[in-house]
């Protein structure tokens, strides 16, 4: 099986690449490199450009003839970023997506995997969420995964397109084998501020301390990107057996599309995070409450039933996994990022209790609970 990766190169799309060739898929690359990072699509077939372009789409169909489905996981992505800048997330991810579905359907592929959010989701009084609750984005950019999804239901009633739009919760950690993991050094979520703290000495600032959570914080479903990745695999091989190929023209408006949340379906608030964090290092940070940031929420989790039903998806990676796998990617990101460290195969090719650019000895994960 052959299958497109648009956003390949980025954090999750490049992930998914890796554990399609672990299953035998064979993934073709386009990203433009615009967050991505080239060292992530080394010895995979890549080609460099954007996915409205019409002309490289067709070459890319024309040179690989067997593609059977396509992942679109180009997007940008901070939430922050989008309030301060709605229109580029328009155009980026609303825009540019409407012109790849077009392509894609002109060359006769008409399967796709979507890269949606959680984040589109209006929570219930007790923060957990399934494909049934009510959708009410909250950002410019959880209105982009909202708005195409739409488009892609519209799409589907009346074209012969079938979409699974993978609806994410908050994915951390990175692929175990250090193939890639995220290039950003000061990523915005939670954990990432939290590594940036304990690596620089500086406060973890818990921004939004009056959540209605069971202890103030921000609440989130914490998914290993790994277990991310796996659920991929499975929506791949599945696809035509949980979205079967049919007369989009006489079917309901969203007969030719699904949706499927990918959580672990526990919640851990930020201080929880924090909790967990100080089980995995020595010497954390210091933690200080701190005001809301623009288009944050107070989170949810998701009931698992879909995945676990339709696509067989269990997550297997623990939390502390997660922060870890966080923690080793954050040792190696730097030279791999300038093309001199490899992937590895098994755990113990990185040193798993250092962290680089640090002095020996003065920041160091716990060894793993025997």
């Amino acid at each position: 099986m052959k299958v497109l990766i648009a956003g390949g190169a980025g954090y999750i799309g490049s992930t998914v690449a890796s554990a399609c060739l672990d299953a035998g898929i064979r993934p073709v690359i386009l990203d433009n490199l615009s967050t991505g990072r080239p060292e992530f699509v080394r010895d995979r077939t890549w080609y460099h450009g954007d996915i409205a372009d019409g002309v490289l789409l067709d070459r890319i169909f024309t040179e690989h003839p067997d593609i059977e489905a396509v992942l679109h996981a180009a997007a940008l992505v901070a939430v922050p970023e989008s309030v301060d800048q709605p229109l580029r997330y328009y155009r980026e991810n609303i825009g540019k997506s409407i012109d790849l579905v077009g392509h894609l359907l002109r060359n006769g592929c008409r399967r796709l995997l979507f890269s949606s959010s959680a984040a589109i989701y209006a929570p219930g009084p007790d923060l957990t969420v399934d494909e049934h609750s009510p959708i009410r984005p909250a950002s410019p950019y959880a209105r982009t995964k909202a708005m195409l999804e739409q488009i892609l239901a519209d799409t589907a009633a009346a074209t012969g397109l079938r979409a699974v739009s993978l609806r994410y919760f908050n994915p951390i950690g990175a692929d175990p084998r250090l193939r890639s993991g995220l290039a950003n050094a000061r990523p915005s979520h939670a954990l990432g501020r939290l590594i940036e703290a304990w690596n620089t000495g500086t406060e973890f600032l818990i921004t939004g301390p009056d959540w209605p959570t069971r202890d103030g914080s921000g609440i989130r479903d914490y998914v290993h990107v790994w277990d991310l990745a796996r659920a991929h695999v499975r929506a791949l091989l599945r696809f035509d057996d949980i979205l079967p190929a049919g007369d989009a023209r006489t079917a309901a408006p969203t007969g030719g599309t699904l949706a499927v949340n990918l959580g672990t379906g526990r919640g851990t608030t930020v201080r929880e995070l924090v909790a967990a964090f100080r089980s995995v290092v020595e010497d954390p940070p210091p933690v200080r409450d701190a005001p809301r940031r623009p288009g944050d929420q107070a989170g949810c989790h998701t009931r698992t039933d879909r995945a676990r039903d339709l696509l067989g998806w269990r997550p297997e990676l623990s939390l502390a996994e997660g922060i870890r796998d966080a923690l080793r990617w954050a040792a190696v990101r730097d030279a791999r990022l300038a093309g001199h460290a490899r992937p590895v195969d098994v755990d113990t090719d990185v040193p798993a209790y250092s962290i680089g650019g640090l002095p020996a000895g003065t920041r160091v994960l716990r060894p793993n609970p025997a």
